[in-house]
């Protein structure tokens, strides 16, 4: 049963009451359009997602009602051009939005990190202009969904060796082949594939829901991201149009770009998750009694939560320097790495600390804790694991190729 203290410290916990942490007084490097774009999506986060978003979870579904409001703060294609109906942010303000969706919600930030970084910016950046007027006004507002078809059942880490294929029919090209671990999948409008064409070079297109031969199963019984939908693309002698193909990217260097892009939105949204449970920690220290005084007079619970701040703090210097570096276009694939697996570790051990400063509240849906420390463990594999990272750094350093 219940203490008085513990039901208040329940009860105060379904409001969101977060406050971020600025150690370093961070803001001071940020601009007034940057600290605007930021407060507007946390306002949002606040009113939309972290009233309903554990919910959601337990059952195990994805909030579909959220799309228009996530198209609303510009979090579809932040940085790509107002012509072409994103918002023409730069990649600070990017990062900060993904920092503040996944605030709320790992598989939230997800969906907006796909149809950003994975649907919108290779069309952007690989399509024709076509293909750009007829999706990306679309997916910008919402209106049309979109997923990222790169991992096979039998390929994740090592793409080039993908089996998907595409063969040249004359007027159109015949796709075959399966991909898997998909964000989007069971409601996406459409799909950036990549495959290999008759010369062995991978391609990328746009295949369209409707397409015949194309299905889209829905993957069940995740103990993470329960919040995010996911899926299957199944491709059974699907007809794509050869104005569906990508023509300015041939090569793995085509989605590795888009994976760039994913990545350096992942670095922020991950630390987002790390300030949501250090922030829950902290109040939860000043609130829990034990021994006649709160648990965060205690030394041990001081140096966890001092750790804590210490590791968000260097991880947001890591961001926020990046961030410029990408608005030069000077942000390098390896930083990137660099950046996405810091921030994905350290959020990791916060969470797991913060969840044992809550003790046995920390694993109920009272508290965003363990929805996050299990969302985190399929950030830390996807868009590249955590020892690839290490390895593409490795490499990076010492020159010499660990991967052959």
């Amino acid at each position: 049963m219940l203490t008085t203290a513990e039901k208040e410290i329940q009860k105060s916990s379904k409001k969101d009451l977060y406050e971020a942490p600025d150690y370093y007084l961070m803001d001071e490097l940020l601009t007034e359009e940057h600290k605007l774009v930021r407060n507007s999506v946390r306002d949002w986060v606040k009113k939309e997602v972290s009233p309903i978003i554990e919910d959601y979870a337990q059952r195990a579904e994805f909030p579909k009602h959220l799309l228009k409001g996530l198209a609303d703060i510009g979090a579809f294609g932040p940085t790509v051009p107002i012509e072409y109906g994103g918002a023409g942010l730069d990649y600070i303000s990017y990062g900060l939005i993904m920092q503040e969706i996944e605030r709320g919600d790992s598989g939230i930030r997800s969906t907006a990190s796909v149809q950003g970084s994975l649907v919108m910016y290779p069309i952007y950046a690989y399509g024709s202009e076509d293909q750009k007027k007829k999706y990306l006004p679309k997916l910008a507002s919402g209106e049309m969904m979109g997923c990222f078809g790169l991992t096979e059942p039998d390929h994740g880490s090592d793409p080039s060796a993908m089996s998907s294929t595409i063969k040249d029919q004359g007027d159109h090209f015949l796709l075959n082949g399966a991909k898997m671990w998909i964000s989007n999948a069971p409601f996406a409008d459409i799909a950036v594939v990549w495959a290999k064409d008759d010369q062995g070079d991978i391609r990328g297109m746009i295949v369209e829901r409707g397409m015949e031969g194309f299905s889209t199963p829905e993957t069940h019984n995740k103990w993470s991201l329960r919040a995010s939908a996911t899926g299957e693309l199944v491709f059974d002698n699907v007809k794509i149009p050869k104005e569906n193909i990508f023509p300015n990217i041939k090569g793995l260097k085509g989605p590795l770009g888009c994976l760039n892009q994913a990545r350096f939105g992942i670095a922020w949204g991950a630390l987002g998750a790390a300030m949501d449970c250090y922030d829950t920690a902290l109040r939860y220290s000043k609130e829990r009694m034990q021994f006649d005084k709160p648990i965060g007079q205690f030394q041990l619970q001081q140096k966890k939560l001092a750790e804590m701040i210490t590791e968000i703090t260097k991880g947001q210097l890591l961001v926020w320097r990046l961030g410029v570096l990408k608005n030069e276009n000077r942000a390098t694939a390896a930083q990137i790495s660099m950046a996405k697996r810091n921030s994905v570790e350290l959020a990791l051990n916060i969470a797991r600390e913060a969840r044992q400063m809550l003790g046995g509240m920390g694993i109920t849906g009272e508290f965003p804790i363990m929805r996050h420390m299990m969302n985190l463990e399929s950030v830390v594999t996807y868009e590249g694991t955590h020892d690839i990272h290490l390895l593409i750094t490795g490499m990076d350093v010492t020159g010499l190729n660990a991967f052959k």
